[in-house]
């Protein structure tokens, strides 16, 4: 379901926790993930869509997409650790590439991360660039067509 403001709070604190083993792959605690702050977090709100998974009353799962010139560029997948490996990332990715049928989809991971590459690459993503994004953080680009968004 989409993201309210109201839960952006919850969403931060889930984005700190998910992020944390990403960071520790990476060896840098700086990148942004768990360094981003509400108020960052709250433009990305405005400009584009947040999605979230709840079980009972907690937030387990969110997504983001910002939608520009064709393409939504997706980013912050992330799920709770213990609600991972359940198939809900799966559901957070289909939800946002449904809302934006006609659009390319491009989003990132860390290239060392062979785990979340290989879960977008069985979605149907393909890498198109690696990119260094910081002194030795180098990130795996990749890109989705359907037949619905292709030109």
């Amino acid at each position: 379901m989409i993201a309210e403001e109201t839960d952006l709070e919850e969403i931060l604190a889930l984005q700190y926790l998910a992020y944390r083993s990403e960071a520790e792959l990476v060896g840098d605690f700086s990148i942004q993930p768990p360094t981003q702050t509400l108020d960052e977090l709250r433009g990305e709100y405005l400009k584009g869509v947040v999605l979230k998974a709840v079980a009972g009353e907690k937030i387990v799962g969110s997504v983001r997409g910002r939608e520009q010139e064709g393409t939504l560029f997706i980013g912050k997948l992330m799920v709770h650790p213990d609600w991972q490996n359940k198939g809900l990332g799966k559901k957070l990715l289909a939800r946002i590439e449904e809302l934006y049928p006609q659009c390319r989809y491009e989003l990132f991971t860390s290239a060392d991360s062979r785990k979340n590459i290989g879960f977008y690459e069985r979605a149907g993503y393909v890498e198109f660039a690696k990119k260094e994004f910081a002194p030795g953080l180098m990130m795996c680009c990749l890109h989705k067509q359907t037949s619905e968004n292709k030109e």
